[in-house]
This record gives C-alpha cells, structure tokens and sequence, in this order.
C-alpha cells in the first residue's frame, strides 16, 4: 500500500497555497504591511485552517522573522523583493510555504534563483539521502546564477505541533549524514542574497512558550498561562496579543517572560550589509518514491 501524507496535511497545505497565492497579488508598493499580515491570517481562518505562525513579511534586506507589530506604519516600497511566508495547522499538523515577489520586475533572476533551487531540491529528495547532499543542490543552483545561499538559514522536517522538528535541511553543501526518511515531513526552503551574511536585528515580534514551569507573579503569571493555553507550543505574534485591563503594556510583560525564559523570541533577521534577500519554500511529505508537495 502506498505511503501518504496525513489529511489533515494535506488540507492545510491546500489552504496555505491558496492564501499565498491571494496574498501576493495585494503586494503592492505603497500596500500597508499590516494589512497582509492580518489578511493572510484571518484567510487562513476562513477556509477552516489556523496560523501555524504569524504571516512573515520580509522586504529587501530582510530575510525572515519580521511580521508587524501593533500599529505597524511600514508599507511595501516601489522598488525590491517582498519574501510572503505563511504557516497552516489543522490539529497540529502543518504545512508551511513561501514565495518571494519582484515588485517592479528587474530582479527576477533573484526570484528565479530560488524557486529553481526548490524543485530541484525536491525533485531530488528521496527516502536515504543525506541532508548535506540536498543543500548541495540547493547551493549549485543559486551560486549559478550569480547569488549566494544563505547559510545561516535552513529547511526544516516537520511533526504534529512541531513548527522544527528537529532535522536541518541546509540552504549549502555539507558533510552532514542525517538521512531523510519515509514518511518524514519537510519545509524546504531556499534563500538567496546579493550580499553575504545575515544576521540578527534587536527587533522581535514573533515568540514562542517554553516547557519552562516555574510560576511568575500576577499579571506576568496570568500572561504567560494564556499564552501557553492559547497557542502552546506554536509561535505568536505580539499584535495577537490583547489585554482587557487597563495600564497594561504588553511589551514590558513579555520582556519580563522573556528574561524569566517562559518564552523565546524570534529577532527580525537581515543582511548584514543591505543586499536583497530572495526565499522559495514548499512543504513535502517524503515517499518510497520521492517527494510529493503538498503546498
């Protein structure tokens, strides 16, 4: 009997190609960042999905982790690449795409780099092949074109409520022997710089809970127990995030769970010197026979 993906899988997989799809078309220079981040999410909604993730929306030099924060006055700019990441859970099982927009066509080879680097890294994809051999064909295809890879990010396997799972797929070359297995579920992501080295801002809008237990103390205490009701192990974004009470500022509070390591936060990451930045992500389900995408 044939191996297949789980129908919950497959079902948020559907859904994340068609909000991706959606949310591209709206990006457009003068578009408010916001509004695609809080569109793509409550599409997701719509169509009998929940975000896996708040939606990523990464401009230029930004490589990944930015989503807006509250109030959030940044809009798309007339020139540049826009990266569109987005993530869908049905039950916890996950599916996770991206895609990369040219806003005034002349960096296509930028966006070409990527997606081509993804489907040759799936066509590629096999049960017994290592992950340092998939990176090799991910890095051949984007230094072809010119660009770098991006080594400080990577692909990643998937399991229920399990954003990283705990298996690496490398955007380069490696001597790493982790072998992919049947029956694995995989992000494969591709980046692609006109610079060199990305690198962590001080700005974070996206956090996740911690397995840390150890009780705070009134309102800190009461946050932390509702975020890890509310979102478990996935991560959130501080926009979602709304206080009844006034005089509370949500900000301080998660920084104070943050320093007791109730939660962890994700920095916005960028190109250390500005250069442009290009991803190409699609979710797989790994079969005797290859790779089936299920975004």
């Amino acid at each position: 009997m044939a191996m297949r993906p789980h129908p919950n899988c497959v079902k948020a997989g559907q859904i994340a190609a068609r909000v991706l799809k959606e949310i591209c078309k709206e990006v457009k220079p003068g578009v408010k960042v916001i509004s695609l981040c809080t569109r793509a999410e409550r599409r997701i909604l719509e169509l009998g999905g929940r975000p896996a993730f708040p939606c990523n929306v990464s401009v230029n030099e930004v490589a990944a982790h930015y989503t807006s924060p509250k109030d959030d006055p940044l809009t798309i700019p007339d020139f540049g690449v826009v990266k569109v990441d987005l993530g869908v859970h049905i039950d916890g099982y996950i599916a996770d795409t991206a895609r990369t927009v040219d806003l005034d066509g002349t960096l296509d080879a930028l966006v070409d780099a990527t997606e081509e680097a993804l489907q040759e890294a799936i066509s590629f994809i096999r049960p017994g092949v290592t992950v340092g051999q998939v990176g090799s064909v991910i890095e051949r295809v984007i230094r072809d074109y010119g660009l770098r890879p991006v080594r400080e990010l990577a692909g990643h396997s998937l399991k229920r409520f399990q954003l990283h799972a705990g298996k690496r797929i490398p955007n380069v070359g490696s001597r790493d022997s982790t072998r992919i297995v049947a029956g694995e579920y995989y992000a494969i992501e591709p980046f692609a710089t006109t610079g060199a080295k990305v690198v962590e801002t001080k700005q974070m809008y996206i956090f996740s809970n911690t397995s840390h237990d150890k009780p705070l103390t009134g309102v800190t205490e009461k946050l932390r127990v509702h975020l890890r009701k509310r979102y478990g192990p996935l991560p959130f974004a501080s926009r979602w995030i709304g206080v009844s009470q006034k005089g509370i500022r949500v900000t301080d509070e998660l920084l104070k769970l943050l320093r007791a390591k109730a939660i962890r936060g994700y920095p916005v990451l960028v190109e250390k010197k500005g250069g442009l930045v290009s991803q190409a992500e699609h979710t797989i389900f790994v079969t005797d026979e290859g790779a089936t995408t299920l975004t």
